[in-house]
């Protein structure tokens, strides 16, 4: 007679452990769920995005350009406020330096 001998190892523990596993989640992942999936509402379909790549390129390129002009929009607004800002300093700095002039002229 020959005594077979079955030892535990960390491989046989571990597929024991996994099918353990498996067994326990697979009905639960298998119920039928009472859910109904949710109807889009109006808006999504209205604002849907493009279908064709041609489309969603042409798309992107124009909110480029878009965003684009925007930059450069404010850029250029950005420098007109400076430029503003600096004609109002020169002024006053000329204005001081007439006044001064005309006093040391009256001083003499």
């Amino acid at each position: 007679m020959s005594e077979e001998v079955k030892t535990l190892t960390r491989r046989g523990v571990l597929s024991f452990l996994g099918i353990a596993a498996l067994s326990l989640a697979v009905p639960s992942v298998l119920s039928v769920s009472d859910a109904e999936a949710q109807q889009p509402t109006p808006s999504d379909t209205t604002t849907a995005a493009p279908q064709t790549g041609t489309e969603r390129r042409q798309e992107r390129r124009t909110e480029r350009t878009e965003r684009r002009q925007e930059r450069r929009t404010r850029r250029m607004e950005r420098r007109l406020t400076r430029r503003e800002g600096r004609r109002t300093r020169r002024a006053v700095r000329r204005q001081g330096r007439a006044e001064r002039r005309e006093e040391r002229r009256e001083a003499r």
